[in-house]
């Protein structure tokens, strides 16, 4: 019986210590953590849209002090195409005591011309407001002008033309009218350099009462000189050939 309970005990102690000597545990068995994530496909780069760029046309007469000049200046009175070769500003009145661009377009056209013949129209408060400066279709691109025929043509080519509502041989041009007859003369006597000596009515370029006896062309020259002198502005000085110029010969533009 000693002998039987001596061998039970040595069995019990082999079956305790080889459990002990090697446990067995699940988590031996799992693979070792990662916190790198799943390995996911890159996505794909999504393209930035790129701003883009129109190359900036620069006309001649143009520097950036001029741009700056021109604040406040409307902006249909700058014109898309480069600048035709203006020497003079032709000043008009219409004769009539009622009109407008619209009107003088449907006139003009029934005369045969293309379009309407000046490059601006000073409305008198009829048509258009009183003061309102209409710009023609020919200024935009620099056309030249059907206004002011000669035998040469040269104030239809080279001369800015500006018609003021009104038959100024009755009546005057109206306060309105006047101020923004001085603003834009001011303005195109800056921007393509045009002497005081070289706003014209229509009757220095030929046998015309046109702008009629009551408008002063010497007061717009001498109003528009000042403004550019008050403003700071170089103002236009005629050469010593301009009393000449009415009579010498001028090239002929390219744009028809």
């Amino acid at each position: 019986m000693a002998k039987f309970s001596a061998t039970l005990i040595v069995v019990l102690c082999g079956l305790v210590g080889c459990q002990a000597a090697a446990p067995v545990s699940m988590v031996d068995n799992l693979p070792s953590p990662s916190y790198a994530g799943p390995a996911l496909p890159e996505p794909a780069a999504v393209p930035v849209p790129q701003r883009p760029t129109t190359p900036t046309a620069i006309l001649p007469n143009y520097n950036p002090r001029d741009r700056i000049a021109r604040a406040g200046v409307p902006r249909d009175w700058i014109p898309v195409a480069a600048p035709n070769t203006w020497r003079w500003i032709v000043i008009h009145h219409s004769a009539t005591p009622t009109g407008g661009a619209a009107a003088f377009d449907r006139m003009h056209r029934a005369k045969g011309w293309d379009e309407l013949g000046y490059h601006f129209v000073i409305g008198n408060g009829t048509d258009t407001r009183d003061g309102q400066v209409e710009v023609g279709s020919r200024w935009p691109k620099q056309k030249w002008g059907a206004h002011a025929k000669t035998p040469d043509n040269r104030f239809n080519e080279y001369g800015i033309g500006i018609c003021l509502v009104g038959n100024f041989d009755v009546t005057y041009p109206t306060a309105a009218q006047m101020a923004s007859l001085d603003r834009l003369v001011t303005y195109l006597m800056r921007t393509y350099h045009i002497p005081a000596g070289q706003v014209l009515g229509h009757r220095d370029t030929k046998s015309t009462d046109c702008p009629g006896r009551h408008m002063s062309v010497e007061s717009v020259r001498r109003t528009c000189s000042r403004m550019l002198a008050d403003a700071g502005e170089v103002v236009p000085q005629e050469s010593q050939t301009a009393s000449a110029e009415l009579l010498v010969d001028v090239p002929k533009p390219t744009l028809k």
